[in-house]
């Protein structure tokens, strides 16, 4: 039972980055919400690196559905673990950056508490 709800989690987080990762593509003024100030939405140079971040994004995601369908739940909580320092990263670039503590707490720091959980119960699994 505890393996299907942190595998579901899991399936929940790599949904969610790729919806955050494409909506680069339709809504690039989304980027703002990532907490770095004046974040410049508007200038194409700027539109043709959020366009690598979001495949990224998009295929982080779907790294996240190979494993819950092909590995064990060990393999994708190992997985979860490492991935969970993308979005420490991101925390770290935003606070850097003199973004808001809320954003890197909040949303970053969030989602990486989240990863860590759900890759912990899979491996307590």
């Amino acid at each position: 039972m505890l393996t299907t709800i942190a595998t579901v989690l899991a399936g929940l987080i790599g949904a969610g980055i790729i919806v955050i990762g494409a909506r680069v593509f339709w809504a690039p003024r989304a980027a703002v919400g990532f907490g770095i100030p004046d974040t410049p939405t508007e200038d194409r140079v700027f539109q043709a690196w959020l366009s690598v971040k979001g495949v990224r994004d998009i295929a982080s995601g779907v790294f996240v559905f190979v494993l819950v369908v092909a590995a064990t739940p060990r393999v994708l909580g190992w997985f979860m673990l490492a991935a969970a320092g993308i979005p420490v990263g991101d925390a770290l670039i935003v606070l850097r950056g003199n973004g808001p503590k809320a954003a890197a707490y909040g949303i970053h720091g969030a989602t990486a508490a989240v990863m860590l959980a759900v890759g912990a119960l899979l491996l307590l699994s």
